[in-house]
C-alpha cells in the first residue's frame, strides 16, 4: 500500500491536512496579522474610523480561510495553527486599542488578555509536549465574532445609546446610566460565551493529555 506523505486525516474530521505552506487560507490569514500594525498606527494617528474599518475587515473575514480550506479541501497543519493564532492576536489588539483610547472598563480587558493568553499557552503547550491540539468549537467562534463586533462598535464610537440605568457604577457601562456605544452589549455576550467555551477547552484539554499520557504509558 502506497504511504501518503503529505497528508493525514484530521482528528475526528476526516478531512484531509496536508503539510504545505503556501495554500490561499494561508494568505488570507497572513494578509489579516499584517492589518493588526496597520490598525495600530491608524488608530495612534487619530483616524478611528479608518482604524475601525481595518480592524472590521480582519476580524470580519475570521471565517473566510476557513471556509475555503474545507471547501477546497486545502486544510493544512499551519492554517490550524495560523488561523486561531490571528483570531487571538486581533482580539488582543482589540482590547489594548480599546485600552489606549479609554472606551473599555480594564476589568473586562484583563479578562479577554487572560483568556487568550490561556488559549495561546496553553494551545503551544499542548502541541510541544503531546504533539496534540483541541479543535475550535462553533461555539468558540460564535464568541470570537461576539466580541469582535462589540470591539469595532466601541472604536467607531458611534452611534451612542443610553445605558440601561440598573447600577450605579462606573465600571459596569451599559449597566449604568451614561451613554455608551452599542458594542459593548456585544462584549457582554461575547465574554459569557467566551469564558463558557474555555471552560469546555480546559476539560478537553485535559482528557487529550491522560490519554497522551496514557499511551506513553504503555
Amino acid at each position: 500500500m502506497a504511504k501518503d506523505t503529505d497528508k493525514q486525516i484530521a482528528d475526528g474530521s476526516g478531512e484531509p491536512v496536508s503539510n504545505r505552506v503556501f495554500t490561499v487560507p494561508n494568505v488570507i490569514s497572513a494578509i489579516r496579522l499584517c492589518m493588526i500594525p496597520v490598525f495600530f498606527v491608524l488608530l495612534m494617528e487619530g483616524y478611528d474610523i479608518l482604524a475601525t474599518f481595518i480592524y472590521a475587515l480582519a476580524a470580519g473575514t475570521d471565517w473566510i480561510d476557513g471556509q475555503i480550506a474545507r471547501r477546497t479541501h486545502t486544510v493544512s497543519k499551519l492554517g490550524q495553527l495560523l488561523d486561531p493564532a490571528v483570531d487571538r492576536l486581533l482580539m488582543i489588539a482589540g482590547v489594548l486599542g480599546l485600552l489606549m483610547v479609554g472606551r473599555l472598563p480594564i476589568w473586562i480587558i484583563v479578562v479577554v488578555l487572560a483568556r487568550d493568553l490561556l488559549l495561546l499557552a496553553g494551545g503551544a503547550f499542548l502541541l510541544s509536549k503531546y504533539k496534540i491540539r483541541v479543535a475550535v468549537i462553533y461555539a468558540g467562534k460564535v464568541a470570537t465574532t461576539l466580541l469582535f463586533v462589540g470591539f469595532a462598535g466601541l472604536l467607531l464610537n458611534w452611534p451612542l445609546i443610553p445605558g440601561a440605568g440598573l447600577i450605579d457604577v462606573a465600571w459596569l457601562p451599559g449597566l449604568n446610566a451614561a451613554a455608551v456605544s452599542w458594542g459593548i452589549w456585544f462584549v457582554y455576550a461575547g465574554l459569557v460565551l467566551g469564558l463558557a467555551t474555555t471552560v469546555y477547552y480546559v476539560s478537553a484539554a485535559i482528557k487529550k493529555m491522560k490519554a497522551a499520557r496514557d499511551d506513553e504509558a504503555v
